[in-house]
């Protein structure tokens, strides 16, 4: 069992502490599937949505806070009934917007592993207006229901009355719902391959700045991030935060980076070049490789 979980199991009861330690292996970033959490509701006794809220202190257990100190975790059950966690990440001596919320963490989660609806959202603390507006983005978001410890499970529209999201934008592939824009690149070097492929699967309706990065780390492993936009802008997600976090999942620490990729379309009305660059250098001496490519 990872070090970083020894805490928050000490919380858990010790049949459902006993059934969960063997997939808190090495190899653990947050993702337990559907008869894993069949497995884990039999050994436990509760019901699946008091398993989920008793799970939270694992998902916290995810986060890189050293700014607020304020560990957050969250979990996103999706469609398929697999559930991924995310935990909030803070960036060093970096402006505040660099952060990833918990909620994002773990929505993307689910999105970089092939999800494409979310159906519930466990989570520690009530989501902030950032969040809220974050999930709003989603296939179906305003049915999303968020679960709360000691509350009653509502749908987001509950927590974002009158909302403002892709439909009032004629939007009418949300985010998660299947993306796929022909980006092309003439390379044989995987990282720029797995590059291209993320950005042609990123949310950019707003913009159509399809946009990906993926980071290198010392043992040669990859992780990607790419691109979600928001109606409401701020709230968008980055593909640099999106692979950050995702190293975090995985208990990676940033010094690990070797090399790193941003892959945007030539025509987006944005670049995120400068925003990629800051946070890339918050964590690690390594220089942005940028390439930039013009749509088929």
């Amino acid at each position: 069992m990872q070090d970083r979980f020894i805490n928050c199991i000490s919380q858990l009861s010790k049949p459902l502490s006993d059934a969960l330690i063997p997939l808190l292996h090495a190899d653990f970033a947050g993702h337990i599937d559907a008869q894993q959490l069949a497995a884990l509701v039999k050994a436990s006794g509760l019901t699946e949505e008091k398993l989920l809220l008793a799970l939270l202190p694992v998902a916290a257990a995810l986060a890189r806070p050293p700014i607020s100190d304020f560990h957050v975790g969250a979990i996103a059950k999706a469609k398929s009934g697999d559930i991924y966690m995310g935990g909030n990440l803070e960036l060093p001596g970096e402006a505040l917007f660099h952060s990833v919320h918990a909620e994002q963490s773990a929505i993307s989660h689910a999105w970089l592993s092939g999800e494409t609806q979310i159906v519930d959202i466990v989570v520690n603390f009530s989501p902030c207006g950032h969040c809220r507006q974050f999930m709003n983005e989603l296939v179906e978001g305003a049915k999303v229901k968020i679960h709360l410890p000691e509350q009653k499970a509502q749908p987001l529209s509950h927590y974002l009355p009158y909302a403002f999201g892709p439909s009032d934008l004629n939007v009418t592939s949300p985010l998660l719902s299947k993306q796929t824009h022909v980006l092309s690149l003439d390379s044989s070097d995987p990282m720029i391959i797995e590059a291209l492929d993320h950005a042609s699967l990123s949310y950019a309706p707003y913009t159509s700045s399809f946009a990906a990065v993926v980071l290198e780390t010392d043992d040669g492993a990859t992780f990607c991030g790419r691109y979600a936009e928001n109606a409401a802008f701020n709230p968008s997600m980055l593909p640099m935060q999106m692979a950050l976090s995702t190293m975090t999942r995985h208990n990676r620490l940033f010094s690990e980076i070797t090399r790193a990729v941003l892959i945007e379309s030539a025509q987006g009305k944005i670049s995120l070049v400068g925003a990629t660059m800051d946070a890339l250098h918050a964590v690690a001496g390594v220089e942005l490789e940028h390439i930039v490519l013009d749509p088929e």
